[in-house]
């Protein structure tokens, strides 16, 4: 079994992309045609046969995704295709590729028309690989096709199997669902039979971002490096792909476990209100935000407290429908407490495994942020008052109106991606997807 690698490029345009993809599998047809000519089968990305022109026989293409989601620029979507079936089948070729697809609110966001509007009647065509065919949206990133395999022939029982290996690029876009855009990457399989139009086979999986890790230098020089007889050595783009996996957990690591406290007074116009205390305000998706409040030395009362975990979504000024447009908030957990003669209390906010972790693009950014509410009183509610002498129990009850004043408070946080095997823990996303060609 051998793996399929190769870098990512961005495509500037939908149609530049599919004239890309139709001219490397126009090659693999080529290809393909030479051997029914009389040349030796050859296969690509795996293993495969040929000698058929059974070509109207069905066959069941089963696509593995081993990984759901990958750390962008660090780790690679592997996938294992295998084919199967009950009798001699023969499959024209298979080909693979990777592309993001933009979805943006036409009441948000105003994009700028495609680079190249021209029509292209070679995209129409069925029997042309456009990984995108038929999607919404606009394709912002596509990775070169790479051809699976070429006439490969079945015998009944027997199954082909096929890793299939890419690396993103670093300064990609994350995978994220909001108000203003939708970012939505995919794994398309096309396989042809003879004669047929191509079927298509469309597996989604979730990238996650950590942004400015391909700006770190690399030493030149490793000749002072430690090495593993045990490890494969690698070559190129893949051995410094790997090198970003590991300064990816790294940094991940370093910057969430770093604590020292953080104290911050809270006041409105009548004095002192609150002292808040936080221990980071770097974290990773699945942590939880934990903070402490002391009202002891507080000069104003305050009666209830409400504090959210909020991402801001907000649209680049040059891509903004209307000038000035409102930015807009998502609250992922929230705490609530009447806070009236307490003098310390605590909350703890979990940040969802299923959520964006902050980023930009030229498009759109996503910032995190603890948002505070404060319901505080202008005079000074009196407790209960006992004596020493006191020999019967006496009940104390609250006033029944109040003046009373509201603020908020907003404190900014950075969240960042966590490993993808915890987030693949929670998804929701199907590990297997098959197709009948």
């Amino acid at each position: 079994m051998e793996q399929c690698r190769s870098r990512a490029k961005f495509s500037p345009g939908i149609l530049k992309s599919q004239r890309e993809s139709a001219a490397r599998i126009e090659q693999g047809l080529a290809l393909w045609s030479q051997m029914k000519r009389g040349a030796s089968p050859v296969t690509t990305g795996g293993g495969g046969g040929g000698g058929s022109n059974n070509s109207r026989m069905s066959g069941l293409a089963r696509a593995l995704c081993r990984k759901q989601h990958c750390l962008l620029g660090s780790q690679k979507q592997l996938l294992e295709m295998a084919l199967s079936g009950g009798r001699s089948e023969m499959l024209a070729w298979a080909s693979a590729q990777i592309h993001c697809q933009l979805h943006a609110s036409e009441s948000r966001v105003a994009l700028p028309p495609s680079e190249d509007t021209s029509y292209d009647a070679q995209a129409e065509n069925e029997t042309v690989f456009v990984p995108n065919r038929g999607e919404r949206g606009q394709c912002i990133l596509s990775t070169p096709p790479k051809i699976l395999f070429c006439d490969l022939r079945l015998d009944p029982g027997e199954s082909k199997s096929y890793s299939y290996c890419e690396t993103l690029p670093v300064d990609g876009p994350p995978s994220f669902r909001g108000q203003a855009v939708k970012y939505v990457y995919k794994l398309t399989i096309g396989c042809q039979r003879v004669n047929s139009a191509i079927k298509l086979l469309r597996v989604p999986f979730r990238v996650l971002v950590l942004q400015g890790l391909g700006d770190y230098p690399f030493p030149q020089d490793e000749a002072v490096a430690p090495s593993n007889p045990f490890l494969e050595e690698e070559e190129g783009s893949m051995k410094k792909s790997s090198r970003l996996a590991d300064l990816a957990t790294e940094l991940l690591t370093v910057a969430t476990s770093r604590r020292s406290l953080h104290l911050f007074n809270i006041s409105n116009a009548w004095g002192r209100v609150a002292t808040f205390c936080i221990f980071k305000t770097i974290y990773k998706i699945g942590e939880d935000v934990v903070g402490t409040f002391s009202f002891s030395e507080g000069d104003t009362p305050c009666l209830q407290y409400l504090v959210s975990l909020q991402t801001e979504e907000r649209v680049q000024e040059a891509f903004q429908r209307r000038r000035g447009q409102a930015v807009s908030y998502s609250t992922h957990a929230r705490h609530q407490e009447s806070c009236l003669h307490t003098s310390r209390t605590s909350f703890s906010l979990p940040i969802p495994l299923s959520s964006a972790p902050g980023f930009s693009t030229n498009i759109v950014s996503l910032q995190w942020r603890l948002h505070f509410e404060f319901v505080t009183a202008r005079d000074v509610a009196e407790g209960p008052v006992t004596t020493k002498d006191q020999s019967e129990a006496v009940s104390w009850a609250g006033v029944e109106q109040m003046d009373v004043d509201t603020f908020s408070w907003d404190l900014p946080i950075k969240v960042l991606p966590t490993s993808p095997l915890l987030a693949t823990s929670v998804s929701q996303l199907p590990s297997s997807s098959s197709l009948t060609i």
